[in-house]
């Protein structure tokens, strides 16, 4: 991808603002064996969520699924099927970014790849949990995503 493409959300951050965007986004949920979650700690927020991300532009929600899980926990995963589009609540960054995001959210599996074992600019820790255990979250969305997926796949 050329530079704007790559960097297509701080380009129209850099014409918006921190005023309330749609933007499009893919989560993963990967279990292990004891059928419990992956998720990771955020540098921005401090706090817990899917690893995924928004979409770049001209990218698919899977082409986004597959690079924002590598990026965010370092494994490499291949989509096993939809588990829904989440679409309400909004997002307020540290910084005063606001979105409302519309996630794509997909069971993953693993097909290479591990976890990552030192802190990146997104992900200060990788961390399994029980779906009855969460940690504190992103937001109320992620919420969502995580009981909709424990009704589903559980």
């Amino acid at each position: 991808m050329g530079t704007f493409m790559a960097n297509y959300i701080q380009e129209i951050r850099a014409l918006v603002g921190h005023k309330p965007i749609i933007l499009n986004a893919a989560g993963g949920i990967l279990l292990n064996d004891h059928q419990q979650v992956l998720l990771n700690l955020r540098t921005d927020t401090h706090n817990w969520s899917l690893p995924g991300g928004y979409l770049e532009y001209g990218e698919t929600y899977a082409q986004a699924m597959v690079r924002e899980y590598k990026e965010d926990s370092g494994i490499a995963v291949k989509i096993v099927r939809s588990l829904g589009v989440f679409d309400k609540g909004e997002t307020r960054y540290p910084n005063g970014d606001v979105t409302q995001v519309i996630c794509q959210l997909y069971q993953v599996a693993a097909v290479g790849g591990h976890t990552l074992d030192q802190a990146t600019d997104e992900t200060l820790d990788l961390k399994y949990f029980d779906f009855d255990q969460l940690p504190p979250l992103l937001n109320d969305q992620t919420a969502e995503m995580l009981a909709a997926a424990k009704q589903q796949l559980l």
